[in-house]
């Protein structure tokens, strides 16, 4: 089996009594399109910034193609691109002054093409000062400098912030073309929508904790059901409390509605001797599912 190409085990960081991240574990094998989703505050980027040596972890471990994140930081940079959810770059610089620079700090061959090409694809004037840029326009800054290295890895942290629709059309299309070349890429996101389009596996990280690692199609797959009972003249209660129910079911007057995990033969029967208007039961969409773990 090969070395996943990063590796993180029992990862942890507070700030004093404050939770950062807590005992986070996943590997990403190298060449997948990795989602990493939670909601703003759930540990997302400080698990990126620990990957990049940007703040140290309290404790456990990461590895990044079979190099420590710490000791081994300045190699590993060499070989990885990042685009961070705020792009601030040098703003006294224009853009093509700023990425030449960036373009120094490796042993790139063809750069000043690579920088050519991406600027042309993501409609940058390379003329401009970067003080003068638009948010969207600084994000395109970020995504030339992270991959201009034709890097073997690509972090992204919020990356499409700031991206118009169009251009975030774009970008996942160059996304894919790289992954196809062979890019590993780390998507860390909130919104959903995005990683579905791009990526096969996904962490969910609630709180700071992995909640799941999962495929994509098996959550998609996966056998919870969204039941909606209508009754006759109000909710009847007594349905909460059986087995396979997996959240506080939802009342509002006469309906009942909630997430089913268990045997439907067993909420058939436990529905015979109740008089209902209505039952529906449903594949939930995606979203649902990443909600139900959310909550």
């Amino acid at each position: 089996m090969s070395t996943p190409i990063i590796d993180i085990s029992d990862l942890t960081k507070t700030y004093g009594r404050d939770r950062g991240i807590d005992h986070v574990s996943l590997e990403v094998e190298e060449g997948e399109i990795f989602g990493f989703i939670g909601p703003n505050g759930a540990g997302k980027s400080t698990t990126i910034r620990i990957l990049l040596n940007l703040i140290f972890p309290t404790g456990g471990s990461a590895r990044i193609m079979d190099m420590d994140v710490v000791r081994d930081s300045k190699k590993i940079k060499f070989y990885t691109g990042y685009v961070p959810s705020d792009a601030n770059q040098y703003s006294s610089m224009d853009v093509d002054e700023f990425l030449s620079y960036c373009l120094g700090f490796y042993r790139t061959v063809n750069g000043s093409a690579r920088i050519a090409e991406l600027s042309e694809l993501l409609e940058l004037d390379r003329k401009r000062k970067i003080s003068d840029l638009s948010m969207g326009n600084r994000k395109k800054v970020s995504i030339i400098q992270s991959l201009l290295h034709n890097p073997r890895l690509l972090i992204l942290d919020e990356a499409t912030m700031g991206l118009d629709p169009l251009m975030q059309a774009r970008f996942f299309e160059l996304l894919r073309s790289e992954n196809r070349k062979g890019l590993t890429i780390f998507f860390s996101s909130h919104t959903l929508s995005e990683v579905q389009l791009l990526c096969k596996r996904v962490a969910i990280i609630k709180e700071g904790m992995i909640i799941r690692v999962e495929d994509i199609e098996t959550l998609r797959k996966r056998q919870l059901k969204k039941i909606h009972i209508e009754f006759a003249n109000r909710a009847d209660n007594e349905i909460a409390g059986l087995r396979g129910i997996e959240n506080t079911p939802v009342v509002s007057g006469k309906t009942m509605q909630f997430m089913f995990s268990g045997d439907i033969n067993d909420l058939v029967i436990k529905l015979r001797d109740k008089i209902i208007s209505d039952l529906t039961i449903e594949e939930p969409s995606l979203e649902e599912i990443f909600m139900h773990y959310y909550n």
